[in-house]
């Protein structure tokens, strides 16, 4: 049967301001400090979709925006991306919003608004709709889009999600994304060596995929298999915005392995490949990796 989608992403979109310090960090012992402040369409949501997208992808979008100037800012932007907007629905409380503290030596700390994203509760006859229409569900784990999840298993939608900068896999909040999942993202930002929860996880899931982006440490592949490290890919462009990185990694990850059919191995060396150019993109994700620059960097060897 063909599908009208090739990915439905679930999760949030917002409006993130990038604050870049000029100095090495905020002198607290002023009143004022002059930094470079960008706003731009961001969070995990965001850059999920608008990766997918760019790859050429046929991308639903399920979530919310708020009635506002920041919500139709972002409407506005998915239609130019050609991004279905079905599923995108109205957060009464505004539309999310993110502070990124951007350090000159690529340090960040966010400052994460959500909104609603607790207490909503998305249309399940909407959004039954839009995943059956999908090959591939991506979650990035609001909590509303727990309730998506035995909908999307019913369906036989392949399930993945980005579980994102995870201290303790069992706590609580995102038991649910793994017990449904078949392909898992998470950042080992919190930790030396992501293997104990790779270990973790397909003790718990023998069947898992899980990834572990390192930064510029590389990557890890958890399989039934055994544990596997990548090296980090180097590009000509420097590094100078990670905002988005994880999210790179799963799009081109997925897209390759889940829609286009390659290895496990290539799939992880192109999701590296979006994950380093998003790097390159200083507070927007409206330039990520084409289909013709994926090509060219992978080719590359």
């Amino acid at each position: 049967m063909t599908k009208r989608f090739d990915v439905a992403v679930i999760g949030n979109v917002g409006i993130d301001t990038n604050v870049y310090f000029h100095g090495a960090d905020v002198d607290f012992s002023r009143e004022a400090n002059f930094t470079e402040n960008v706003d731009y369409v961001g969070q995990a949501g965001g850059y999920a979709s608008r990766g997918y997208a760019q790859l050429g992808k046929r991308t639903t979008f399920i979530g919310y925006v708020g009635d506002d100037f920041s919500g139709r800012f972002i409407r506005e932007e998915f239609a130019r991306d050609g991004i279905d907007l079905s599923g995108m629905l109205v957060d009464p409380a505004g539309t999310s919003r993110s502070i990124n503290f951007m350090y000159a030596d690529g340090r960040r700390k966010n400052f994460y608004d959500g909104k609603s994203h607790m207490t909503l509760q998305a249309d399940p006859a909407l959004c039954r709709w839009l995943l059956g229409e999908a090959k591939l569900a991506h979650f990035n784990i609001p909590n509303w889009g727990r309730f998506l999840l035995p909908i999307a298993k019913e369906l036989g939608v392949t399930i993945a999600c980005d579980i994102q900068d995870v201290v303790n896999l069992r706590d609580g909040y995102r038991e649910d994304f793994i017990e449904y999942a078949d392909i898992v993202f998470f950042s080992a930002v919190n930790h030396a060596d992501p293997a104990p929860l790779l270990h973790d996880l397909l003790s718990w899931k023998p069947n898992l995929i899980a990834v572990s982006g390192m930064g510029a440490r590389g990557c890890a592949l958890g399989t039934r298999d055994g544990i596997r490290y990548f090296p980090p890919v180097s590009m000509p462009a420097p590094v100078i915005d990670t905002n988005g990185a994880g999210d790179g990694l799963a799009v081109g990850f997925l897209s390759s392995y889940v829609l286009d059919g390659y290895s496990l191995e290539d799939s992880i060396r192109r999701g590296q490949i979006a994950a380093r150019h998003t790097c390159t993109q200083k507070a927007s994700s409206s330039n990520l990796i084409t289909p013709d620059q994926m090509s060219a960097y992978f080719q590359r060897g």
